[in-house]
């Protein structure tokens, strides 16, 4: 089990470690570690037998901050085949106030069979995402850009990737909390974070930052790497909207979206700036 986690464990607080860093602005926490308490808590406390999350939608509405952190969750809807799960971020510093920073919605729909008859799916041939060959000991991401007979070339070599190509990436989550392996949805939920970063990242850096992501799930994910293909990006006066397909070694699973918001007086350079590990460790 690795020792790589987003927090550490206080009691019933969790503490921020340097991997739930962002690279945003000093004292504040990334994406994937806000997401990943969130999905953990609603499942921790609402899944049940026969019900799988299909959807996590989660509001990334206000700056996590480097303090403890803690959840709340809800249950809205406990029907027979779909459930509702709506669980609160929540920050509080010494003894002030305690403040909400996001709120996400993970719905459980109970298993069953497909229904009958045909429907269009994409054709396997049209499918370009093929997984670098890798030790499977190696927690490192692997950046995948477009290469000229249509294959992806897979590099760990981050600044490479910095361009207006399109972007893959083949990642493994790190614990959503110390001394926890992360469950499927987890690392379904973290990797799939990286939506904003495969599709709003160009040729400048990563300018547009994502106010939410939504990860819908027709299966949960096997084996401990995700990735992540850019499928559709639109800009327009400052707001952006991305799109991936979401893989694991035995095809996809499921699809990731965000809304970006215009965030380029803090842009980040990733051919210039210390990650710290955060990009480069998993």
């Amino acid at each position: 089990m690795s020792s790589i986690a987003f927090f550490s464990r206080d009691d019933d607080r969790l503490i921020p470690t340097r991997f739930a860093a962002s690279l945003w602005a000093p004292g504040t926490l990334n994406g994937p570690a806000v997401c990943a308490v969130a999905a953990r808590a609603a499942e921790e406390e609402f899944s049940a037998a026969g019900f799988r999350p299909a959807r996590f939608t989660i509001d990334l509405f206000k700056v996590a901050r480097d303090v403890p952190t803690s959840t709340r969750a809800r249950l809205i809807r406990d029907g027979g085949r779909i459930k509702v799960v709506e669980v609160d971020v929540v920050q509080s510093k010494d003894n002030s106030e305690s403040v909400i920073v996001a709120r996400s919605t993970t719905v459980f729909v109970k298993e069953s069979d497909n229904p009958p008859g045909e429907r269009w799916t994409r054709p396997v041939e049209s499918i370009r995402f093929r997984p670098p060959e890798s030790d499977p000991d190696d927690h490192y991401p692997w950046y995948g850009a477009a290469g000229p007979d249509g294959e992806i070339i897979w590099s760990q070599d981050m600044g490479s990737h910095q361009d207006g190509g399109r972007k893959w990436l083949w990642t493994r989550a790190v614990s959503t909390v110390a001394g926890e392996e992360p469950s499927a949805f987890e690392r379904a939920a973290i990797s799939g974070e990286s939506t904003s970063l495969v599709c709003n990242w160009g040729s400048a850096g990563i300018a547009f930052i994502n106010c939410d992501l939504t990860v819908a799930l027709s299966r949960l994910p096997v084996g401990s790497r995700i990735g992540v293909e850019a499928a559709a990006h639109v800009e327009v006066d400052g707001i952006s909207t991305s799109t991936t397909n979401l893989y694991d070694v035995d095809g996809q699973f499921g699809v990731g979206m965000v809304t970006g918001v215009n965030n380029a007086a803090a842009t980040i350079d990733f051919t210039a700036v210390d990650t710290g590990g955060r990009y480069t460790e998993a």
